[in-house]
């Protein structure tokens, strides 16, 4: 891009690296523990309502999700949003990779935004203003993937979506942060960082995707499921069978 911030040039140089920290830190961390929360769905509704359970009986919940997570996303949506603004796309003049995962870094950043917003409007909105329980997100969740209008799937589509923009816009600008913030210098370096936080990001889809397809299905055949061992107890024999004395109908 030819333009990459707000006007203000230097001015702007400690914005963009709380910019950067934020959506690692923590942003980021929140995604990846949402994701791993939302995949105990896996093991059934009895483990997913129990992992809810556990964060809902955190002390102090509320200020650790508007001090922790709802602040520094709402920080880094808004100067997201100015970069976006501001910004002068080039990718027609200089197709480079770089130029296009940049410009593509804004784009899933609109979407992954977009699908935030109306996840929070869809449980943690009706939880804070209309009294919805923790205990109705499963139910809620696997009504609203499962259900088709059409013959389409379209909130599970929309999830799926919304999933792939966010984790993209992650992993990538993991990947930025580590070039931004010094930790990785050398070409090389930078290189063998882009594979890992690929790796990592397709990993953090699938497991997402997983859980989305449960929902919406419940099936899940992209992870190994644990197959529980059905024990059937014998039936109980009658005192006295085998022996022939003791048989009613003997003369």
């Amino acid at each position: 891009l030819a333009a990459s911030a707000p006007p203000g040039g230097r001015r702007n140089f400690l914005l963009h690296k709380l910019h950067s920290l934020s959506g690692v830190v923590p942003v980021g961390v929140f995604l990846m523990e949402h994701l791993w929360t939302n995949a105990s769905a896996l093991r059934g509704r009895a483990s997913f309502d129990g992992a809810v359970a556990e964060i809902q009986a955190m002390p102090f919940l509320p200020a650790v999700e508007i001090f922790g997570i709802f602040l520094p996303l709402g920080f880094h949506a808004a100067y997201g949003i100015a970069i976006a603004i501001f910004g002068r796309p080039n990718v027609g003049r200089y197709p480079f990779a770089r130029n296009w995962l940049y410009f593509l870094q804004r784009v899933t950043g609109i979407l992954a935004l977009l699908f935030i917003v109306c996840h929070l409007w869809e449980y943690r909105i009706q939880k804070w203003l209309f009294g919805m329980g923790s205990e109705a997100f499963y139910g809620t969740l696997t009504e609203h993937l499962s259900s088709t209008r059409w013959g389409v799937p379209w909130v599970a589509l929309g999830y799926t979506a919304g999933l792939a923009a966010t984790v993209f816009h992650f992993a990538n600008g993991l990947w930025g942060f580590t070039v931004s913030w010094g930790i990785v210098i050398t070409r090389r370096a930078m290189r063998r960082a882009a594979w890992v936080f690929a790796a990592l990001g397709l990993g953090l889809f699938l497991t997402g995707f997983e859980t989305v397809l449960h929902f919406a299905t419940g099936s899940a055949p992209l992870l190994p499921q644990a197959r529980e061992r059905i024990v059937v107890p014998d039936a109980p024999c009658p005192p006295n069978a085998l022996d022939p004395t003791e048989n009613p109908t003997k003369p």
